[in-house]
């Protein structure tokens, strides 16, 4: 029995349940926890042999962990829904000026740069530098009633920045608001809560080459497991990376992105990667 595809695309691509599962985690758990999903989706697609099957498969996966995020923020887009004039809404607007700037004068280099990989090593230190400084810095008070305007675009500033691959979106909007003397669940909770419409964007941008066929032909069934993996793996992520802020330090995540990003660049500096 063939196994059905989504369109009859001219290049398939042999991804499986089980791959699009593993990646399905590694997106869903990523995304949030400060350790940047496309750097690590990046090395997942590598050690899979799906270095091109990337566009369309990336966008199943973050419509994944969209879901989480409308699952866990239910209740804010609801009141959002209900007045579209608040303060909420325009910190939100705020936040995400940045990033489509970001995205509209940057983006092509951004595709290029995602496809080669050359500087996720040195992404990823720079990541656990931010990571490190931010959790340095003394205790913030602010909750999320008491965010700026200024202090939104500034957050999103952040999120522009982490356009790079393996700069962290997450790490850097919570470290940006650490900056800006957020309390340290705030932080989290709004980084998440911006995250909404700049995922949204992403999504939309990609749907241009998918609807043009430009993009590779995948396995229905492994589409399905793969966006189910990250939703629920998001979920978990979001609620746990809270809670986590609540008591403990980002350091630990600095570490393991040096790690990483050391690993990579001598395995680049070698030619085995």
């Amino acid at each position: 029995m063939d196994v059905p595809y989504l369109l009859e695309w001219s290049d398939v691509f042999l991804l499986n349940e089980f791959q699009a599962f593993i990646l399905g985690i590694i997106q869903g758990l990523t995304e949030f926890l400060p350790i940047s999903s496309t750097g690590h989706l990046y090395l997942g697609r590598h050690i899979f042999h799906l270095d091109e099957a990337g566009i369309f498969l990336d966008t199943m996966l973050h419509i994944g962990t969209l879901l989480a995020l409308l699952v866990v923020y239910k209740n804010d887009i609801i009141a959002i829904l209900k007045n579209p004039f608040s303060k909420m809404t325009l910190l939100l607007i705020a936040g995400t000026i940045p990033a489509v700037i970001a995205g509209i004068l940057l983006g092509d280099w951004f595709d290029d740069l995602s496809k080669t990989g050359v500087t996720i090593g040195w992404e990823f230190l720079a990541t656990g530098l931010i990571l490190w400084v931010a959790d340095g810095v003394r205790k913030g008070g602010k909750s999320l009633n008491e965010i700026s305007i200024k202090d939104a675009l500034i957050i999103g500033t952040f999120q522009a920045a982490a356009i790079m691959p393996a700069l962290s979106r997450s790490g850097l909007t919570i470290a940006a608001g650490l900056f800006c003397r957020l309390d340290r669940a705030t932080a989290a909770y709004f980084s998440f809560l911006l995250s909404i419409p700049a995922i949204t964007g992403g999504i939309v941008f990609q749907m241009k080459p998918i609807f043009t066929g430009e993009v590779e032909r995948l396995p229905l069934t492994a589409l399905f497991v793969g966006t189910l993996a990250a939703a629920i793996f998001g979920y978990i992520a979001v609620v746990w990376m809270i809670d986590f802020l609540k008591k403990r330090s980002l350091k630990i995540f600095s570490i393991y992105v040096w790690a990483l990003g050391a690993i990579i660049l001598f395995m680049q500096f070698t030619g085995e990667f």
